[in-house]
């Protein structure tokens, strides 16, 4: 280990960026260093992140799948396709394993339109403009004869587990496949902890060292700065949870939110920006209509009026004004009664 390379003098913990390299078109692999830090908070830092890395992280997956064939209604209900080599589920296999990048949230159509023979490519997918394939030589299916392959996917870019069960698309579409995907754009992550002492030989410290793989669709150090921003969003609610006392003495006192009263101009655009509805104590049902029309960060507010929240599905009076009065005691945020 060369300390000299990762070691900082600075106060301040800071993250370095030791190594980057592209393996190939879906493997990108990044060596990371924080330090300084104090005995025991490498571990817990690591740990944290690591499962942040590997749960939260944004990805883009076809979660849905219609095939144009009577036959084909669910994951096993026809071992083959007539004329096309692999079965119906390795198919869907295949289609969960694409990887892409997208700008966008929500949940986007593409249409795979092929006549065999033909073997049948990530290439081959219709795409929106805002989604790219990583890697287009991704094996889809191989047609033997000359037939038509006709399928619909429902792409969506999300984060952790989505199945059948709970996935809202299920209920509006019927013949779609779930392929119950689990959003993870970061492979594998390791880190271990070191110490050293300071120049006079006195204090110690603790070092991090992270590795992490990405399938593509991220770098590692896109997917690094979403996990640490992931990690803010759960924290920030718990700084301003009412304080009970015991005995139901009826007193109560509000812990404040320094660290939003204490930002600049630039970090608290940044903050908005990337804190999701989900940190914001709403009711499941009006969170679960924002996340349907779009509404993920609270800076996406900023493209609705209020009569806009009011149409949305679930919507009461008394949650439409929990969320304005959230949005501007925390965020200054004020929503136009109405679009011009």
């Amino acid at each position: 280990m060369d300390w000299n390379k990762v070691k900082t003098s600075d106060s301040l913990p800071q993250w370095k960026c030791l190594e980057y390299r592209v393996e190939s078109k879906r493997s990108h692999y990044g060596r990371f260093s924080l330090s300084p830090l104090l005995r025991g908070q490498g571990g817990t830092i690591g740990s944290a992140l690591r499962r942040t890395l590997l749960r939260d992280v944004e990805g883009t997956n076809v979660t849905h799948v219609k095939f144009f064939n009577k036959r084909v209604k669910h994951l096993f209900s026809s071992s083959t396709i007539l004329g096309i080599e692999e079965s119906v589920h390795d198919i869907i296999m295949n289609l969960r394993e694409i990887v892409f990048r997208c700008e966008l949230h929500g949940i986007h159509k593409a249409y795979i339109y092929t006549v065999g023979p033909k073997n049948v490519t990530a290439q081959d997918i219709i795409l929106p403009p805002f989604i790219q394939i990583v890697d287009g030589t991704q094996h889809i299916a191989s047609i033997t004869k000359p037939i038509h392959l006709h399928v619909t996917l429902k792409i969506e870019k999300n984060w952790g587990e989505t199945t059948e069960s709970i996935h809202p698309i299920t209920k509006y579409f019927t013949r779609y496949i779930p392929t119950e995907i689990f959003y993870m754009p970061v492979r594998s992550v390791t880190y271990n902890v070191y110490f050293y002492k300071d120049e006079y030989d006195i204090h110690i410290y603790d070092i991090l060292i992270f590795e992490l793989w990405t399938n593509g669709e991220l770098t590692p150090k896109e997917a690094l700065y979403e996990a640490c921003w992931r990690l803010i969003d759960l924290i920030i609610p718990l700084l301003d949870v009412p304080l009970l006392h015991v005995e139901g003495s009826g007193v109560k006192e509000s812990i404040p939110l320094p660290i939003v009263s204490n930002m600049n101009r630039t970090q608290e655009d940044l903050f908005v920006q990337h804190l999701f509805i989900d940190q914001l104590g709403l009711p499941s049902k009006i969170s679960k209509s924002l996340r349907e029309s779009h509404i993920y960060r609270v800076s996406d507010f900023m493209n609705y009026s209020q009569q806009d929240l009011k149409n949305l599905e679930y919507s009461k009076k008394e949650s439409i004004e929990q969320t304005l009065e959230i949005l501007h005691k925390y965020f200054g945020i004020n929503l136009t009664l109405r679009k011009d």
